[in-house]
């Protein structure tokens, strides 16, 4: 072939290539706009609504109204431009963002996860890269400071819990205060409809919401994108429209200056009005909290190219009209719609409302899922809603604490101004959270200097401050709500992790020695009956408490042991060819085995295979490639990607048949003699044996311990999902040890 047709060839594929990467980009570009932008682009409904409800008025200079779109462009900008799309949506967690992503991040590099049977193996899983720089001085005084004081991680726990807890909040008031602002726009052409019948039509829509939240977003999903984008479309036009009819110098108060003269001209007033304006910023915490669902570029190229102008022109276009009309300061943002197109508009905030609370939920239930995986939250219903897209889950439980919430929000205050200071409160506390992680993530994960992060720290976090303390004097009017539902989700959620860690030191404290099992005998004392038990336990190395009691009180126990300890690593997802760990537990004649099963913080611990079968192939696999070492060492192998795809694909009667054929072919090979023993004791059938402990107070404990213990975590232990439900495990199989252990 000739050469330049050669080169023509490559530079054609090459330009191919480029043009289906930027229509994947783009294609994911458009479709952010429905999942992400929902909440965000819904602020307009109530941002001046709520800056103007105090004791701020207009006046003839239109001073106020310069002063606070200032404030908006300028917070827009520095805040969802320059922190979130240029900064933090750089420091996602092999692709996923969100507060537990940064968390994560810290707890690989400076070692600061406090979950236990974290072991060594963990650091070669395909998704604990860290980051090979070496260290700084800074990075490393700051690890040294963290390992010299355990409080410290926790207290870093703790201020995670927080932010998570100010998003679930989030995730109660945004629909309530969404749906509320789109349907008392219908007062501005039915002017003489009681707002009773307004509450009324908020709340069906919000249990009709929840209602069909068991379908799944993906039912519905192709339908967010459109309606976002039309409504982007909708508020941009009209912006323009109103900017052009009513004020087209409102352009000047871009100036920063006009910030300064705000301030100066109405003090406290000016002060507190910014707890509306925080308001325009709500729903930026999103774009970097639902980065695993596409791609960073994607969502950069929405915000910049769509959501950022349109959303700018909106606030623009509603200053213009405020500056002509000061009395509609209530029903600005309808009044402001042109007479011609406001029942199509009207009907596609009410959609757009819909869409970002829908947002709003998802995400509540993804934090959810993370914080069970965590150990921060008890064991609830996940329920998959989509067999193609990973992630889309469905947490009952949650769904109808949210609706009753929302509902009570809706109906208690009624008034879209009170739900506002809420929101704030809520949205802030989180980006403020999200900012402290940034700089710990600049100087102990980016290895960069003390310099930078200090200057991240004091730009972003004062402003963030400022918003703070504009919003909690707004306690009294409404601020009191996401601080009351934090407390309790943070009292849940601390207690939950503290009974969990006190019972795994207690496991460890008691746990039986290897020296004591091997000093029984092959036959560990008692008849070795047919079958396989697998036996759960929270330990990564050693044999539970409970195995003790089977020892001693029970006549037989199974020809085949299998110790299964179910652990969360600080990664998001764990991958299927490295879910399971197998190793040998004791000499082979004792046919005693541990399989540890590794799950990230956003992986479901549901899975959709059979797992006795997969576990017993990879028995059979591991013990088939063991190679010879000393009876009294214990020998670990991790199953490869071949491995995991070739029993993915085979049954267990077709490894059996495979098992035979060998044993056939070579009936003095011990090891498939062995591999025959462990597939016989399979079709014999298998046990599965938990431990039901029962969490008590020490007498000498004080009281608010015995009251965390003895209530709270004994209620939740006892209505929470239990053990043997979530491994999905028939009753039929399942043997149950109860124990007592005292904190």
């Amino acid at each position: 072939m000739n050469p330049s047709h050669q080169v023509m060839e490559q530079g054609t594929s090459q330009q191919n290539l480029k043009r289906g990467c930027c229509a994947t980009v783009l294609t994911l570009a458009y479709q952010s706009l429905g999942v992400v932008y929902g909440d965000l682009s819904t602020s307009p409904l109530y941002v001046y609504k709520t800056t103007f409800s105090g004791k701020l008025s207009l006046k003839e200079d239109d001073e106020e109204i310069f002063g606070v779109l200032s404030f908006i462009f300028w917070t827009f900008t520095i805040i969802a431009l320059f922190k979130y799309v240029f900064i933090v949506m750089s420091a996602d967690d092999n692709g996923e963002g969100g507060t537990f992503a940064l968390y994560s991040l810290l707890c690989r590099n400076a070692r600061l996860s406090i979950l236990p049977n974290q072991q060594p193996t963990d650091e070669k899983l395909s998704t604990y890269a860290t980051q090979d720089s070496a260290d700084t001085w800074q990075s490393s005084l700051l690890k040294l400071f963290f390992e010299k004081h355990p409080r410290f991680q926790r207290g870093l726990l703790i201020f995670v819990l927080l932010g998570t807890c100010m998003a679930i909040g989030d995730g109660v008031i945004t629909p309530a205060i969404s749906v509320l602002s789109a349907v008392s726009g219908v007062k501005v052409k039915i002017s003489h409809l009681h707002d009773n019948y307004v509450v009324v039509i908020s709340c069906i829509i919000l249990v009709g919401l929840f209602s069909i939240q068991h379908h799944g977003t993906h039912r519905v999903a192709f339908l967010f994108a459109p309606i976002v984008a039309a409504w982007l479309l909708c508020i941009s036009g009209i912006g323009i429209y109103n900017i052009y009819h009513w004020n087209p110098k409102i352009y000047l108060a871009l100036s920063p200056f006009y910030m300064l003269r705000f301030i100066r001209a109405t003090g406290v007033e000016g002060w507190l009005s910014l707890g509306g304006v925080v308001l325009s910023i709500t729903g930026v915490e999103t774009m970097f909290a639902d980065l695993g669902h596409f791609s960073a570029l994607s969502i950069k190229i929405a915000f910049t190219c769509l959501v950022y102008p349109c959303l700018i022109l909106a606030y623009m276009g509603e200053a213009a009209f405020l500056s002509k009309h000061h009395d509609d300061i209530q029903r600005s943002f309808y009044k402001a719609i042109p007479e011609g197109v406001f029942w199509p508009v009207f009907i596609v905030a009410t959609m757009a409302a819909i869409v970002g609370s829908q947002a709003v939920i998802s995400a509540t239930f993804s934090i959810i899922s993370q914080c069970c995986a965590l150990n921060c939250f008890p064991w609830v219903k996940i329920v998959h809603t989509s067999s193609r897209i990973y992630g889309q889950i469905y947490i009952p439980e949650i769904n109808w604490i949210l609706m009753c919430l929302c509902l009570s929000v809706t109906i208690g205050l009624r008034d879209t101004n009170r739900m506002g200071h809420a929101y704030g409160l809520a949205v802030t506390t989180v980006m403020f959270v999200t900012t402290c992680l940034m700089t710990l993530v600049i100087v102990i994960v980016w290895k960069q200097g003390i310099i930078k992060a200090i200057a991240c720290l004091v730009v972003f976090g004062s402003i963030e401050l400022l918003y703070i303390s504009a919003c909690i004097c707004k306690v009294h009017e409404g601020g009191w709500i996401p601080l009351v539902l934090s407390f309790t989700f943070m009292c849940i959620m601390y207690t939950w992790n503290y009974g969990t860690m006190k019972k795994h030191q207690f496991d460890v404290e008691n746990k039986v020695s290897l020296n004591r099992i091997l000093s029984m005998g092959p036959s560990l004392g008692m008849v070795r009956v047919p079958g396989i038990g697998l036996m759960y336990t929270n330990l990564a190395s050693g044999f539970p408490a409970m195995f003790g009691h089977f020892v001693t009180n029970l006549p037989a126990f199974h020809q085949v042991l299998v110790f299964v300890c179910v652990k969360s690593v600080p990664v998001p997802y764990v991958g299927e060819d490295e879910r399971l760990i197998v190793s040998r537990v004791g000499p082979k004649e004792f046919a005693m085995f541990r399989c540890i099963v590794r799950y990230g913080y956003k992986d479901i611990q549901q899975e959709n295979y059979n797992f006795e079968n997969r576990l017993v192939s990879t028995i059979v696999q591991f013990v088939e490639t063991e190679e010879e070492q000393n009876n009294n060492t214990e020998s670990t192998y991790e199953i490869s990607t071949n491995v995991e795809q070739e029993f993915q694909s085979s049954s267990i009667l077709q490894v059996m048949h495979n098992a035979e054929e060998n044993h056939d072919g070579d009936e003095e090979n011990p090891l498939k003699n062995e591999s025959m023993q462990i597939l016989n004791a399979k079709e014999s059938g298998v046990t599965y044996m938990l431990g039901h402990s029962y969490a008590k107070a020490k007498k000498s404990s004080s009281i608010v311990k015995k009251i965390a213990i003895d209530v709270v975590f004994a209620f939740l232990s006892k209505n929470c999902r239990e053990p043997d439900v979530v491994l999905n495990i028939a009753h039929s199989s399942l043997l149950e040890v109860g124990m007592v252990y005292y904190v």
